[in-house]
Formats: structure tokens, sequence, C-alpha cells
């Protein structure tokens, strides 16, 4: 192959090891001499723990040790952390309660850590965990988002009365009320977001490993940012100095935001390696999965949509209970507010907008960021308010979203966000185009005919996300800067390493990345590697989460490939005899300006090597540069996507006969790669809105622990996708790109329900929609949904 430009739709280079087996996983990998954990859980939403009883499972064979959280503390191994401070409307910090990374007197949700079973074997391991006996005094448990605040609910921390880390506020009350005494029509909405399980194929593992020869640390995990996993636990967790523990973090397969964070686990794994003198290896089971990993949405919340007589939005009011789970995770606290109010005003040019968020500890598995992380939960209040208003104000859903769209830029939204570029219009144009829009009552006429209700939903979506620049989110409480690293190193033959700080776990980084390379520096793109995931090899680095890997990632590649092309002009100018002015570059090829004399990049590199044309200490040997990357504002992708669907009445069963997604990614580097994220993105959204949904009964007990009661989206459930995308490129990075990978996730559910509600005739639906609940929606009056 020769030089892959910008644009081109390439073939994913990592394909060919995944697709025959040849990947390495961190379950791949068994390191000498290692032994395996297993963790005794909690099978009790709350409880005191009055004593653990493990002497019959420590005189069991095989087994090297059981530690406890007695262990944890004797070895000063700090809590786990949340990295995102935030305040209160009062002021007041957020009250976070202790999180150890094994149980010390309390247990908070049912897979809690409790103790950790070390021995020879996972099935050694196994019997001995069942064997460590718990004296528990269970406690009433808090479960329901909505009433956890109440004065008689169960106390899941004591630093946190009425369960409460934060009463959050942002916008303009005043401004907000004064638009609603005004209001001409108001539309209001109650609706819960119901909590998702993020069920990547790879479950999480860890391997700790310790040489004491060195006393370094060294743990391979699941992770989706190996270099903070590595801050966390040298910094605040205290498990070594930074510079004597080492993460990697190798082939990972899939993540959705559920191996951002730091987990008891792997802080267990890789303490315990010291303690037992072997490596420790845990991998999870998918029971464990359901338990333990970070959950995602959850929000119980109340909206009101003030609108003027002509259907202009004049405000916008939202209270949101949101339900952060037994504890803190990592970026938790940062998820329903400073990632879900400043995306509230959607496409919409709306003047005020205040929204209240509480948010709550409940006995049930932490909640963090899952894909979209705020903007998924944002852009269904909106849509949903926008699509009732309509059809209460007995305008086209179209209609009233044309009449707010935002239409001059950049637009300083009345919560914090300033977009700078965009155009909605035209991608709504462009979905009613291929979604044949003006053949609709045609359609819907068919499908009665057939005794079917045919409905259309529309999802207007924006999002926020390349999460930085650093200036702006630590002035919203992020405890870490969100630049991005990379390093390019050039061989002697001309061959180009990029050293990156993103990690890829499914996004196609080893091609995307290297086709930026080739076209940058005019090389063939197999000359060009890609390197990530090891912290030991490459320079610290924030990690890939928020659609950030392109507009921050690569905008790092850009800011050292620039410095690589300003140094091999000099070489070249050297080499050639001639001013450095007059060196160009273009093609893979330097020159001299008006002459035919000129040095192919691998030459150069060559050149810059010997060295033997270099004078003094005018210029040093060789060709490696490495650059950090702040952006000055977020990007925001935007776009349109419509669902159209139909209902069986008699069945229950919803069935998507067209998906139209128009989207605005600013300048796209690989087309192909682009459209797979937003067909998951959708397929993740659709789940969300038809089957998925993670329930808790009263006792904090997770009645939806297996895929058997959580129902996951097949290829069956969805339509072939119609995707398109209008351009208007990003001005706060050199490439103009925005970042894809929410998109879906983010605009599929609102479209979804929007689409059944239509079909209905009424609002009265949630998330998840299941058969049996469009059955009797199909069924029942809106009055008697109501009463019941």
């Amino acid at each position: 192959m020769g030089v892959t430009k910008i644009g081109t739709a390439v073939r994913r280079k990592e394909d060919q090891r995944f697709i025959t087996g040849r990947g390495q996983y961190t379950d791949d990998l068994d390191r000498p001499g290692q032994a395996h954990a297993v963790f005794v859980r909690s099978p009790h939403a709350h409880a005191h723990v009055r004593g653990i009883d493990a002497a019959s499972a420590r005189a069991m064979p095989g087994v090297l040790a059981v530690l406890t959280g007695e262990d944890v503390a004797a070895d000063s191994v700090g809590g786990l952390i949340c990295g995102w401070m935030i305040h209160s409307k009062d002021g007041s910090p957020m009250k976070a309660g202790p999180h150890p990374a094994l149980a010390q007197g309390k247990v908070r949700y049912v897979g809690d850590h409790v103790a950790v079973v070390i021995a020879e074997t996972l099935i050694a391991a196994r019997d001995a965990a069942e064997a460590v006996l718990v004296d528990y005094e269970v406690l009433p448990a808090a479960a329901d988002t909505a009433k956890t605040q109440a004065a008689d609910a169960p106390q899941v921390h004591e630093v946190a009365p009425r369960n409460t880390v934060y009463e959050w506020q942002l916008g303009d009350k005043a401004a907000t009320e004064a638009a609603f005494a005004r209001a001409a029509h108001v539309t209001k909405l109650d609706l819960v977001n119901n909590r998702l399980v993020p069920n990547p194929l790879e479950p999480r593992v860890a391997i700790g490993e310790y040489e004491p020869g060195t006393e370094v640390f060294t743990l391979h995990t699941t992770s989706q940012n190996p270099h903070v996993a590595r801050l966390v636990l040298a910094a605040f967790i205290g498990i070594a100095p930074e510079h004597k523990l080492r993460v990697i973090a190798p082939d990972v397969g899939g993540g959705f935001g559920s191996k951002i964070f730091i987990y008891a686990e792997e802080t267990v794994c890789v303490w315990a390696a010291k303690r037992v003198g072997r490596p420790v290896k845990w991998t999870s089971d998918r029971t464990e999965a359901f338990l333990c990993d970070a959950h995602g949405r959850d929000h119980v919340t109340h909206a009101e949509l003030a609108l003027d007589e002509r259907g202009k939005i004049l405000g916008l009011k939202v209270k949101t209970i949101a339900n952060l789970g037994a504890y803190l995770s990592t970026f938790a606290s940062s998820v329903p507010t400073y990632l879900y109010a400043p995306l509230l005003s959607g496409q919409y040019d709306i003047p005020a907008i205040y929204c209240e968020v509480d948010g709550v500890y409940t006995n049930t598995a932490p909640v963090d960021a899952y894909r979209g992380a705020g903007r998924p939960e944002a852009t269904f209040v909106i849509e949903r308010l926008m699509e009732i208003a309509a059809r209460e104000l007995g305008v086209e859903p179209v209609q009233l979203r044309r009449r707010n769209f935002v239409k001059s830029f950049p637009h300083q939204t009345p919560v914090i966000m300033a977009y700078d570029v965009g155009d909605y219009n035209a991608s709504l144009a462009r979905a009613l185009e291929l979604i044949d829009y003006t053949g609709l009552a045609k359609r819907k006429r068919e499908s009665a005919r057939k005794g079917l209700r045919r409905g259309i939903g529309f999802s207007a979506y924006i999002e926020a996300c390349g999460i930085a620049p650093s200036q702006a989110v630590g002035s919203l409480g992020a405890g870490v800067g969100l630049w991005e690293s990379a390093e390019v190193r050039v061989n002697p033959t001309g061959s180009v390493e990029v050293l990156t700080g993103s990690h890829s776990h499914g996004q196609g980084h080893e091609t995307t990345f290297a086709q930026l390379v080739s076209d940058r520096l005019g090389i063939p793109i197999e000359q060009v590697s890609i390197v990530h995931g090891d912290t030991d090899k490459v320079q610290f680095g924030m990690g890939t989460y928020g659609s950030r890997s392109g507009a921050v990632g690569m905008s790092a590649i850009v800011k050292a490939m620039d410095k690589v092309i300003a140094k091999a002009k000099k070489v070249a100018a050297h080499v050639l005899e001639a001013s450095e002015g007059d060196i160009e570059f273009k093609d893979g090829r330097f020159s001299v300006a008006g002459t035919d004399r000129g040095l192919a990049f691998g030459e150069v590199a060559l050149q810059a090597y010997i060295a033997h044309k270099f004078s003094g200490q005018e210029l040093e040997p060789g060709l490696k540069e490495g650059a950090f990357y702040d952006p000055t504002n977020f990007t925001f992708p935007a776009g349109m996507h419509v669902c159209e669907l139909e209902i069986d009445p008699d069945t229950g069963i919803a069935t998507i006969d067209k998906w139209v997604a128009v989207d605005d990614f600013g300048n796209v580097i690989n087309p192909m790669i682009v459209e797979g994220q937003v067909h998951g993105g959708i397929a993740q959204g659709v789940g969300q809105a038809l089957f998925e949904g993670a329930v808790y009964d009263s006792a904090g007990q997770l009645v939806t622990a297996s895929f058997m009661d959580y129902r996951m989206p097949r290829a069956a459930d969805l339509p072939s996708f119609t995707v398109d995308m209008t351009v208007t490129p990003c001005p706060s990075n050199p490439l103009g790109i925005k970042g894809c990978g929410e998109a879906g996730a983010i605009a599929a559910p609102p479209a979804v329900i929007n689409a059944l509600t239509d079909a209905l005739g009424h609002e009265n639906i949630e998330m998840p929609a299941t058969p049996q609940a469009i059955w009797r929606a199909c069924r029942n009056t809106p009055a008697q949904l109501a009463a019941e």
C-alpha cells in the first residue's frame, strides 16, 4: 500500500490479529508462579461485619492467604477515591464516604468486597472462598433512588445525612422563574432514566506482580487509562511510589466507560502480590461483572419547558435525583452534574435554564460514566420535552425544532457551554430526505391495514466531548488536567513509531492514528506503528473516554509531527546545502524551492542519524519529538437521528423499520470506522430504550444479574442503518474533528421512545419499553396507566 490519505475508508490494521485469535488480552497472560484470587463478596446490600472466620479456609490445600480489611488497614492501603469535587449550592463540598478496597466494618451493596482468597489454583481459591465464614448483622437497605433521601431511609454513609452527597445547581433560577411567569404554555415531564450494566465483551481482569529486587510493582489490567490508574494507585491509595509502579493495559475488549475507573480488585491484586510473594491474577466472571462493575444512568427527573404563544422556548427547569450507588466511583460525581446539565440546552436557543441535581447514595453498585456519560440523560430530557410540547401545541415536531434551533455561531448557552460551529437545520433536512418523511402518512395507513401501529421519532442531539480543556474542567472541579500527549519516533530507515497516551479498546486507533501519520508524513501506512497502554513505554497520558482520542489525542500527534517536520527541514537544508527557508515539504518529499533537488522522507531520516553534514552543536542528531496538546474548547458533535417503527398490539413487539442518522463529526479521518462507531452506539441506545434495565428489589438484591434477566439487543432487533454526515469543521483543534464514539448512544433512546409514543398515541411508557410494557400500553388508556 502507498500513502493513506485522511478521509479514506481503510480496513482496520488490528482486526487481523483479533479475528484470527492472536490478540493478547489480560486474561491471555499467565505470569510465572502466579496465584489466583477469588473475592468473598457480601450477599447483603447493607450489613455490619461483626467478624470473619477464615481459619478453615486458610487450612485448605493450596491456599496461600486470606486477606481482609484489617490487613488492608495494617498496610496503610488507602481507600478508592473520586477525582472530581462537586460543591453543593450552599458552597459545601460533597460528602464522600470511605471506600476501602476490602470492607472495614460494614458492607454497602450486594457484591461488596469482604475478603480475598489467594491460592495456587482458581478452583482451590473458589473452594476456600466458600469456607470463609462472615458474621453479618443485616441492616435495612436504601435501594430506591426516589426514596433514599427520606428522613426514615436507612443511612448508607454516616458522613452523608439523608444519603445526600450534594445538592447542586446550575443556571439562573430567577431568570428562569421569570421566563415561566410569562409563558403561554408549559410542558411538564416526569421520567426515569433506567440503570444500565455496561457488559463489554471482555470482563475485567487484573494481574499484580512485585519484584523484590527492584521493589517494582506491575499491574496488567483492562484499563482505558493506565496512566491515571498508576497515578491513583500511587499518589492516593499508596501502593507504591509512581516510579516503582508499572501499569500495562494490553488489548482490551471494550469498555464503554466501565474500564476508566480504579476498582478494588486491581488495587487488591497488586497489593497482595507483595504480601504473598507471587503474582496474583483475578478474572471476573459475568455474575461479578453484573454485581460490581460500575453501572450507568439511573436518574429520576422532573422537567418543565416554557414556551411563548409562537412556540418559542422561553425557559427550562429540571430537577434530577441521581443515584451514585453505595460509593463514589472515580468520576461519578461529575456525570450527573457538569457532564449533564450543561447539555440540557440541546440544539436549541433557550434563554434561561435552571437545573438542580441531588446526588444520592443507595445500597447498590456504584454508578459512574457509561457511554455518553450525562449527555444521553440530558438529551433524553430535552428531546422528550420537545416531542411532547409539539404534540400539546398541535405543531409538527420538525417545525417546533426548526423554530428553536440555534441559528448563529458561536452561541453561548445559559449553562456554561459555548457552541462554536454547527448547522443543525442541515442535518434535519438531510434526515427528512433520507427517511422519506413525505411518505410517512402512506406508510402509517399501510401499517394500520395490517393491524400494526407505526410511529416516527426524532432526536436532535448535541454533546460536549473531546473532554478538555484542562482550565475549563479544572474550574469545574476535575482533579486532573485533560490534555493528551504524543511522541513521534522516526527510525533511521524512515519508519515511524507513535507513542500515544490515548488507549484503544475497540476504537481502531492503530488504523486511524497511523492513517494520520501516513497522510501527514507521506509514508506508507505499513511503516507506522502505534504504541499505547504501557506506562513504562509511553509518556504520561490521560487515556480514552468522552470521544477525546481524535480531537485531543490525534491533535497531540499532529503537534509532535509538526516538530518532526520542522527539524527534518533543518536536516534537509544541511544535506542539500540550501537555506532552511527554501526547504519545502510535500507528499513525503523535502525539496529546494524552485528546483528539482530533493530528498524523500526516509532519506532525510537516515541523514538525521548519520549526522555527517552537521557542524558543531547547531543541530542534534536524531529525529524524535514529543508534544502535549490541550485544546481551547470542548468539541460539539451534533446531529439528527430518526427512528421509524411498527408496534404489534397483539404481542407488544416493536420492530424498528427504518433508522436514519445524520451526524456532524467535523472532519472525518476514516469514514468506515466512524460509521461502525455510530452503529455500535445506536445499538446500545436501542438496548436502553427497549430491553435493558438493571433492577434492584427493596432489599437491595440485583434481580437482573445475568443475561437470562438482563436483555441485550441482538442483530435481529436492529434494522440496516442509513448513516450520513454533514460537516462543519471544529475550530478548536488542528484537524477540525469533533468525536463520534458516543453519538449513537446519546441520540437513540429519545428517538425510539418518541417513535413509540407517536405510535401509541400517548406518552405513558418508560424505558425499557419491553414487549410486556408496550402490550399494556396498547390496551390501557392514559388515565388507567396513570392510576396504576
